[in-house]
């Protein structure tokens, strides 16, 4: 049987570094497109950048928030605190919750507020001092993509998480790093190769799209992701990297929709002549005379 849909509108930075855009994101999210959860970014840019990437101008300068990468990268972060309150409206929306993190002091700062999960980008899953202090002191689910990572590096991963008794814990999310990506470099059937790898030694398989559209992300559940996360945004329009590879509020409401219909689909028959059918049987049916 199939597991019920869990969608996860990633808001990422998408709040341009605004508060209140943020608590818009978080209860359209909730109220209107009837997510699972909501989930954010965390950085520490001078952890994260070297000097040379700090201080370098963002390769796209109509997207940029401040004169280097490193002002533009740290006009957008949201201090612990500032992500406690986010907590805080999700709670009050009814909407989970998370953030991913990329560095080891937003991982401590994002497991001192004890979210249900935390995810690991794929810029980051290889981090492995970061993912051992994870599995060592946050006790939630953790999330993490393979996108740009070669099937070596997603066993050493699996095997981490095994050795520290967390892989029950894991779900793992078929990915293809770029914004957009096109149709044909989705690769939908590496879902199918990671359950067979992995689907027995970890907690589940979701699926972590930067298409347009949403009819990829319906094959991927019936494929047996049942966890879909994509990018969400007010307006894509917006000033930023993300906004034009992200979904609009209609776009994940009717995500969620859609994917509530086919999970309600994915089922064989109870009875050979369902109750449905036995009204028009009876009426339609040929009968030799």
């Amino acid at each position: 049987m199939y597991k019920k849909p869990y969608v996860i509108a990633e808001a990422g930075c998408n709040h341009m570094g605004q508060m209140d855009i943020a608590h818009d994101l978080i209860n359209t999210a909730a109220y209107f497109c009837k997510a699972d959860a909501i989930k954010f970014q965390k950085r520490c840019p001078k952890e994260l950048l070297t000097k040379e990437q700090y201080d370098a101008p963002h390769p796209n300068p109509a997207n940029s928030y401040g004169g280097t990468y490193g002002a533009h990268r740290e006009f957008l972060e949201f201090n612990v605190e500032q992500h406690a309150q986010l907590k805080k409206w999700c709670e009050e929306a009814g909407i989970t919750y998370s953030t991913s993190v990329w560095d080891m002091t937003s991982a401590k700062e994002i497991a001192s507020l004890k979210p249900e999960f935390i995810k690991i980008p794929s810029a980051c899953n290889n981090h492995f001092e970061m993912l051992s202090w994870l599995c060592e002191n946050y006790q939630g689910e953790i999330q993490l993509s393979f996108g740009m990572t070669t099937h070596a590096e997603e066993e050493e991963i699996v095997q981490l998480f095994e050795k520290h008794g967390r892989a029950k814990d894991l779900v793992l999310f078929n990915c293809t790093s770029g914004y957009p990506v096109p149709f044909k470099d989705v690769c939908l059937l590496e879902i199918t190769r990671m359950r067979e790898a992995f689907e027995n030694r970890v907690k589940a398989i979701g699926f972590s799209g930067h298409h347009l559209g949403i009819a990829v992300d319906v094959a991927a559940y019936t494929l047996g992701a049942n966890v879909i996360e994509r990018h969400y945004t007010i307006d894509r329009t917006w000033k930023g990297t993300d906004h034009a590879a992200s979904l609009e509020p209609d776009g994940i409401r009717k995500l969620v929709r859609n994917l509530n219909a086919v999970h309600d689909a994915l089922q064989y028959k109870q009875e050979e002549i369902l109750p449905i059918e036995q009204v028009q049987r009876d009426k339609l049916k040929y009968r030799k005379r």
